[in-house]
């Protein structure tokens, strides 16, 4: 496979500059803050922070200057009654505006949402769309309000996958989310240098959580070896001791899923043991229909095996819906969740969600959603011209309400 070459110490003097002149919740005028407050239900919705514009690769991805705004902007009905394009309520906003963050950030606490989980990249030997946590998140005022952890997203991508309009039908391999050992350990040094050490980060027991998305690429990155990639993920736990923390929550991220054959669940058990991931989460509830309601009730099943399989926590996740269609011009109505798609059943889910975590008090109660902004997948709490704040409201009623739409007086 062929790797980017960089100068590993070059990378690790930039971390280091970094590290002290990155503006943070680290910062002196923020040194004094509190721990963020510990609530019972931590409820995390992942980021995807593709709406600025990218240092690295911006102009050769979204040359508009607005990162995926640009394609969000024009999605296209594909059958009648079909939401497209997407219409955000407070426009189109850069997501690495601190002042953008500090709206996200005091609306999400109003509403029960207190942790964001932001996807996070590494292609060709350096960071991407790292800016709306480092220059958006970081440095708003509150952001102590807010604790937040790292999905590292290390899937490939394909040119016309993130702008089909510009790439049209060109399927090749734009990044290899693989890394090999140089590039891992300048991942580790950046991770726990730039993030680990903001107080705001989120740890269970003391832990910082790194969730990974794409086992298969970690697997690739060390020679498709599961005790290849035990000794990377054991260096990693390493270097955090020596950073002064307890130890490392490493985080599986099972993307979406369906339910699995017995051999296949067998081998799911095996490669989570055997690498020592110390949880298992989703980034969707997976199982996508066309009906809001069967895609839930999908979701549910799949949890359960899941929960059956596994000797570490699982997370359970709630998706808003799916809709990618902007991304894909092939895809029609049954690429796209369109029936009962509404506040309500999600909240019917998530108060489902919010059951199975009280039923497991032997682990955090953390539930992850998806997700606060994926505004080109149809999946966001942020409110739209469509349902206004109706999505964050129901978060704010059963996880701050107690509403259970399950129970009658």
């Amino acid at each position: 496979m062929k790797r980017f070459n960089i100068s590993q110490k070059l990378i690790l003097l930039i971390n280091f500059v970094l590290a002290f002149t990155l503006i943070s919740c680290n910062s002196s005028e923020k040194a004094n803050s509190p721990e963020p407050v510990k609530d019972e239900y931590y409820v995390a919705a992942y980021v995807w922070p593709s709406c600025h514009h990218d240092e690295r690769f911006g102009d050769m991805l979204w040359p508009e200057g607005t990162g995926e705004w640009e394609v969000i902007k024009k999605g296209d009905r594909r059958f009648e009654g079909h939401y497209q394009p997407r219409l955000p309520l407070w426009g189109y906003e850069l997501d690495n505006d601190p002042q953008v963050m500090e709206r996200w950030i005091d609306v999400a606490t109003d509403h029960g949402v207190n942790i964001f989980v932001f996807d996070w990249y590494w292609f060709d030997g350096g960071p991407f769309l790292e800016s709306a946590i480092n220059d958006g998140f970081l440095k708003a005022e509150n952001c102590d309000k807010m604790q937040f952890y790292l999905m590292w997203a290390n899937h490939d991508v394909r040119r016309n996958y993130w702008n089909v309009h510009k790439f049209t039908d060109d399927t090749s391999i734009m990044w290899d989310g693989a890394v090999d050992w140089d590039n891992f350990k300048i991942i580790v040094d950046r991770v726990i240098t730039q993030y680990f050490n903001q107080p705001n980060y989120f740890k269970i027991d003391g832990k910082p959580v790194f969730s990974i998305f794409s086992i298969e690429n970690l697997l690739e990155g060390f020679g498709g070896s599961v005790e290849e990639a035990r000794k990377a993920l054991d260096y990693f736990r390493e270097e955090v001791k020596n950073a002064g923390f307890p130890g490392l929550h490493i985080q599986w991220n099972q993307g979406g899923g369906s339910i699995m054959s017995q051999t296949a669940a067998a081998r799911f058990k095996e490669r989570v043991d055997g690498m020592g991931f110390n949880s298992v989460a989703l980034y969707n509830m997976g199982g996508m229909n066309e009906d809001y309601l069967v895609y839930g009730d999908n979701s549910v099943k799949i949890r359960t095996q899941m929960d059956s399989i596994l000797d570490v926590p699982l997370f359970p996740c709630v998706s808003i819906g799916w809709d990618d269609t902007p991304r894909f011009p092939a895809k029609g109505i049954h690429d796209v969740v369109h029936y009962h798609n509404t506040p309500e059943s999600f909240a019917a889910l998530l108060s489902k969600a919010k059951k199975y975590a009280d039923s497991h008090p032997e682990q955090p109660k953390l539930i992850t959603i998806n997700a606060w902004n994926e505004w080109v997948e149809g999946s966001y709490l942020l409110p739209d011209m469509l349902n206004g704040f109706g999505y964050l409201e129901s978060v704010k009623k059963v996880i701050k309400e107690d509403y259970d739409p399950y129970f009658k007086k």
